[in-house]
């Protein structure tokens, strides 16, 4: 009998799961584990803590997520671990030389995969491919690879292709594009007021030119001229006819966090509702406990197209394969001394 996982990946409450939480986990069956900076002490703990997780699982299949996009975002952090640098960096680097500048995106990437990997970690929730404009909130700011969708797309692409070659699966996000937000979605609903043609010449190009990622997540923003009036993550619309056909991605989709304030109501409604609109997967990332609770009673089991994708994305695993650390190293060392 195949392997069942229910759509919504969990976080954790600390460094070591609780009892209560192993017998969750085996109960519950999640399809992943998202991490965060108090789940991350050391490199044994964390291996001793995705052990306990997959063990209390019963399988190796579920995935293993973390943010580590290098600059702010960054859950390993130093000293256990090397300050990588941001989006910016790259960004920069590209205006003077666009090839080196790609080089160097992989290169870092097969650099963060190979910690990542040595950890127990199978996914990164990078590259973000949003192309930020002037006036929009900081929230993507340094973390973009540039301001046009061509550099936006060289960039990103070598940062998932670098991920890929480590070992490790990335996430394309934000979905349809978080680039124009003037609001941080973590604290409010940003509303997207664009056209659909620039939406099309802008926001959507990087996420349709890497379409064929095994993993994608959502934002939480309105763009009213498409729906009105409900958010991005909770659209049918959006979902179907902008992520799926529009950009034509046909991975696994995860909303981003439902515990964000962009969303509203109790958290079983709003995992209800990405679910409904097509979301194959509910992330939820506090590690409350009751919340965990109300989400696995409104997540059902993978199956259909969500459990196709999934298994798809589980294929995409590969052995790492060498890269040049030297060279790496080169090619970063201003970027990780900034970061430093």
């Amino acid at each position: 009998m195949a392997e069942s996982f229910r759509a919504f990946i969990s976080g954790c409450e600390g460094a070591r799961l609780t009892d209560n939480e192993k017998r969750f986990f085996r109960d519950a069956r999640p399809c992943g584990l998202i991490l965060f900076r108090r789940n991350c002490d050391s490199a044994e703990q964390i291996r001793a803590l995705v052990g306990d997780f997959r063990e209390a699982v019963g399988s190796d299949r579920p995935l293993v997520l973390i943010d580590q996009e290098g600059g702010r975002v960054q859950r390993l952090v130093p000293p256990n671990w090397r300050r990588y640098p941001s989006g910016r960096f790259f960004a920069q680097l590209y205006e003077s030389n666009p090839a080196q500048a790609v080089e160097a995106a992989r290169l870092g990437a097969r650099m963060i995969a190979r910690d990542l990997a040595a950890l127990g970690i199978s996914v990164n929730c990078a590259p973000v491919l949003d192309v930020p404009v002037a006036g929009a909130h900081d929230v993507i700011g340094g973390r973009a690879y540039g301001m046009t969708p061509e550099q936006v797309v060289a960039l990103g692409a070598a940062v998932a292709e670098g991920y890929l070659e480590g070992g490790i699966l990335p996430v394309i996000k934000h979905m349809p594009g978080h680039g124009r937000a003037r609001t941080d979605s973590h604290h409010g609903l940003p509303v997207i007021e664009a056209s659909r043609a620039e939406l099309e010449q802008t926001d959507f190009p990087p996420f349709r030119a890497l379409a064929d990622m095994p993993l994608g997540m959502t934002a939480h923003i309105l763009i009213p001229e498409i729906d009105p009036s409900l958010p991005a993550s909770a659209s049918p619309t959006i979902i179907g006819d902008v992520i799926r056909t529009a950009i034509g991605f046909d991975g696994l989709l995860m909303c981003d966090d439902i515990g964000m304030n962009a969303l509203t109501g109790l958290v079983e409604d709003r995992a209800r509702a990405v679910l409904g609109a097509g979301c194959d997967v509910v992330l939820h990332c506090s590690g409350k406990f009751a919340e965990m609770e109300a989400v696995t009673s409104v997540s059902p089991e993978l199956e259909g197209d969500a459990a196709r994708r999934f298994d798809a994305a589980c294929k995409r695993f590969a052995e790492p394969q060498p890269f040049d650390e030297d060279r790496a190293m080169a090619l970063l060392a201003e970027g990780l001394a900034e970061s430093a």
